[in-house]
């Protein structure tokens, strides 16, 4: 029986389908390691040129609509851009530590093309940024579905197939 639980709350529906066969490939791998789930929440409507106020509003109502979903049980991880930069046995120890401590789900937050609330940076456990670059909300999901695939590849000293 597999008993690590993983959430993937993301803003917005994922339209490319290289993304989507990518995604669809690492979720068939973690599989055997734990049960994945992928929360995709409405984008909140905005207009072209918006305020900063609108902006502001849209971060929040989108946060809003992700709490939904996290419970008190969770270890929360929010993917964000100021997030700590983290190498792959960092990540993996940080994920035992958490375990060790009780967790057996996480949900990991990518916001929209806004970025993500402070208030769910402050209920997380963790900020984690991949990189100083910015990519778009929707590659990361497949960047994070990779990442969290090789760090039980690494938890369980398995070979990653490149």
């Amino acid at each position: 029986m597999i008993a690590v639980k993983i959430k993937i709350i993301c803003i917005g529906k994922l339209k490319e389908k290289y993304l989507k066969d990518g995604i669809s490939e690492f979720l068939k791998r973690l599989k055997v390691y734990a049960k994945v789930e992928i929360i995709e929440v409405d984008e909140t409507k905005i207009c072209d040129n918006p305020s900063d106020s609108e902006i502001k509003n849209v971060i929040e109502d989108e946060a809003k609509k992700i709490e939904k979903y996290l419970q008190t049980s969770d270890y929360v991880i929010t993917l964000d851009v100021k997030g700590k930069t983290i190498n792959n046995m960092e990540y993996v120890k940080m994920i035992d530590n958490a375990c060790l401590n009780g967790y057996s789900s996480f949900s990991f937050i990518i916001g929209g093309s806004y970025g993500i609330s402070n208030r769910l940076v402050d209920l997380s456990n963790f900020n984690w940024s991949f990189s100083k670059l910015t990519f778009t909300h929707q590659m990361i999901r497949l960047l994070l579905i990779e990442q969290i695939y090789r760090g039980f590849k690494i938890m369980k000293n398995e070979p990653y197939h490149k």
